[in-house]
Formats: C-alpha cells, structure tokens, sequence
C-alpha cells in the first residue's frame, strides 16, 4: 500500500502519476521522529541503526493492526 499516491496533468497536459511512498516507510519514518524526540532518548545518543530497526518493528505493528 502507498502513502500519499497523486494524479495530475500538467500545464502542457502530460498526465503525471506519483506512485507514492510505502505506507510501511512513512509508518517507519513516523516511529523515527517519536523515537528521536522521546524524552528518555533525549541525552542518550542512540546509534542510528538501533532507531532505524526499532522505528520499523514498530511500523510492521502498524500494518498488522491495520489487517
């Protein structure tokens, strides 16, 4: 499923499809910012690989409760 998909024309009148984002990715890049900005992580420093692999566990929880 995609996030954010649009359809329009141009000026010229070409016809221009965006497939959009992955819904599990804008899930994941939402789990991001709440992970970065908690205020638990805020001293912390957390390595970006841990918050990448936590935002994304938490982004496939959202598409199973979307099921």
């Amino acid at each position: 499923m995609k996030a954010f998909p649009d359809r329009y024309y141009t000026r010229l009148g070409d016809h221009v499809i965006h497939e959009g984002m992955d819904l599990r990715d804008y899930f994941a890049a939402k789990a991001m910012q709440a992970i970065i900005t908690n205020e638990k992580t805020e001293n912390m420093h957390p390595d970006a690989h841990s918050v990448a692999q936590d935002a994304y566990v938490l982004a496939n929880a959202m598409m199973e409760a979307r099921k």
